[in-house]
């Protein structure tokens, strides 16, 4: 496992983050605290070091196991949680992104992670109902409290990241290190706005469901590879089979998994995008951690590229296929551009 630099700080993040939604039995379909163990340490011994919780997964089952398996090695691992989501539905005040939902459910996490600082602070999702300024700064505190290092921001438009960089650059506030993103050959719709921007302003982007909910590990689309899934058949479309068969066959002649191949699509795309590994028992990790050093030849990228292509939409399209001409004129065909 080699490392990078998570946005444009100093730490070093791993390859690949290992995702915990399924450590817990509360939601019915995740792993005991045994297989749980097995899988950080397998993780572990990989190399990894981002271990990425929050504090509404299998109702608070995750963050306490985290806790317990950090233990004294704790320093060693950057550890990752979100706020938002309520935790007592009955309060109007126990969810959203606002500073009171941001100290409480800050406080829980610490109490059930069994530690006194977060490494990586995740906005859950974006709360329409929050100024974001009023978001900005609340996390800033924490930063300047000691009780979080770095802040990140999951599932949000682009529109409203961009504008709370900028808040944060001009008032001296804390900004945003990465983005968590559901990215896979099923689900690309990152690349219109969101890529770039991430792109642009040197964010790296944490990948969540690369395997887009299992259907990409060919569970529908291998004989013999039935098994729980929190997937409806009924929602998968032809579309999702065909691209997930193309997945089938290029893993067939690389003599590979298809969850590998998958995973390392969402890895040949940019060098800053880290697949999150969530899997519910020991031998889907280890097939998933071997992923990372798969390197998928360009012309298997080309194919599965070609399979799962999606249009950009407008402005994009119009921009780059439309107006060149336009725009430039012949003379815009001799210059070496930005991009």
């Amino acid at each position: 496992m080699r490392y990078r630099l998570l946005g444009r700080t100093g730490l070093r993040v791993s390859e690949a983050f290992l995702g915990t939604m399924t450590f817990g039995e509360d939601w019915g379909w995740g792993a005991s605290v045994e297989e749980c163990r097995k899988m950080f340490s397998v993780y572990a011994e990989a190399g990894g070091n981002v271990i990425d919780t929050a504090n509404r997964y299998t109702e608070g089952s995750s963050e306490r196991i985290v806790g317990d398996l950090l233990g004294s090695d704790r320093d060693r691992f950057v550890l990752s949680t979100k706020y938002t989501l309520t935790m007592d539905g009955t309060d109007p005040n126990a969810g959203g992104n606002h500073r009171k939902n941001l100290v409480r459910s800050v406080e829980a996490s610490l109490r059930r992670l069994g530690t006194d600082y977060i490494d990586l602070l995740w906005v859950h999702i974006w709360d329409p109902n929050t100024p974001v300024e009023e978001t900005m700064r609340a996390l800033d505190d924490l930063v300047r409290a000691g009780k979080v290092l770095y802040v990140g921001i999951s599932d949000a438009p682009a529109w409203l990241i961009s504008r709370a960089q900028t808040i944060a650059e001009f008032r001296g506030w804390t900004a945003f290190a990465g983005l968590q993103l559901p990215y896979s050959l099923l689900k690309r719709d990152i690349e219109r706005e969101l890529l770039p921007m991430a792109e642009a302003l040197e964010l790296s982007v944490a990948a969540w469901s690369p395997l887009a909910g299992g259907v990409l590990s060919g569970k529908f689309t291998r004989s013999g590879a039935d098994g729980p899934s929190r997937v409806d058949p009924a929602t998968v479309s032809e579309r999702d089979l065909g691209i997930a068969r193309t997945v089938d066959a290029v893993a067939d002649e690389l003599g590979v998994s298809s969850s590998q191949v998958a995973i390392a699509w969402t890895r040949a795309q940019r060098p800053w995008i880290h697949p999150i590994l969530g899997a519910r028992n020991l031998d889907q990790l280890t097939d998933n951690l071997a992923a990372i050093d798969l390197r998928l030849p360009d012309e298997a990228v080309r194919r599965l590229d070609e399979a799962s292509a999606i249009d950009l939409g407008f402005p994009m399209e119009f921009i780059l296929d439309t107006t060149t001409d336009f725009v430039y004129g012949p003379s815009g065909k001799q210059v070496d551009g930005r991009v």
